[in-house]
């Protein structure tokens, strides 16, 4: 499976989205065809293994540095910051996965919704000035409002990559929509705008 997914990050990183065709990744793994379908059922099932890996990383680079600031605002404005520049360093993968994440097949539904649950708790994290936001049996974390604010945050985030994906806007854009949501959601003014990248 290892293979599998290399392969497929690979042809991503070179040609995006149309450039993982199943038949190439089996071949640049060295494995069958009928070997690959038994682990994946088409190349947005690859896509999203690999962003769930990425999202393992996050979670541990957060937990060992997390979120800086005073405030919530701050604190989430330095997550969106790291997290969007470590999720699009690599442009042609970050368009691939983004529409591996959005196409909205059935059979995906649980992988994406899971995806997005791990950006929650890390939201809710960055919110608490916590390291990482636990919660018992794949729920939520946080308290309702918590729960609020993180969802919002994380559509924002997201309706905000795949805008970026078509080329809309940058990467420091996404930064300065982000710290504008979370003072607009929690009521903060005057927080120090991050510097942010272009990517």
């Amino acid at each position: 499976m290892r293979a599998i997914v290399d392969a497929a990050v690979a042809l991503a990183e070179k040609g995006g989205f149309e450039g993982v065709r199943l038949r190439d990744v089996a071949e640049a793994s060295g494995v069958a065809l009928g070997t690959l379908y038994k682990y994946f059922r088409s190349k947005e099932d690859i896509l999203l293994f690999a962003v769930h890996e990425e999202a393992t990383k996050l979670e541990a680079v957060m937990g060992a540095r997390p979120p800086r600031g005073d405030t919530p605002t701050e604190r989430l404005a330095d997550f969106f910051e790291r997290t969007t520049r470590g999720f699009t360093r690599r442009p042609n993968l970050a368009r691939a996965v983004i529409r591996a994440i959005a196409v909205g097949e059935h059979d995906l539904a649980v992988k994406v919704a899971g995806f997005h649950l791990r950006i929650t708790r890390l939201i809710v994290a960055a919110l608490r000035g916590e390291a990482v936001a636990g919660a018992p049996n794949g729920e939520a974390p946080g308290d309702p409002h918590e729960q609020l604010v993180a969802a919002t945050l994380n559509r924002v985030w997201f309706a905000s990559l795949v805008g970026w994906a078509g080329g809309l806007h940058s990467g420091r854009e996404i930064n300065e929509r982000m710290q504008e949501t979370a003072e607009l959601l929690l009521g903060e003014r005057g927080a120090p705008r991050t510097g942010g990248r272009d990517t």
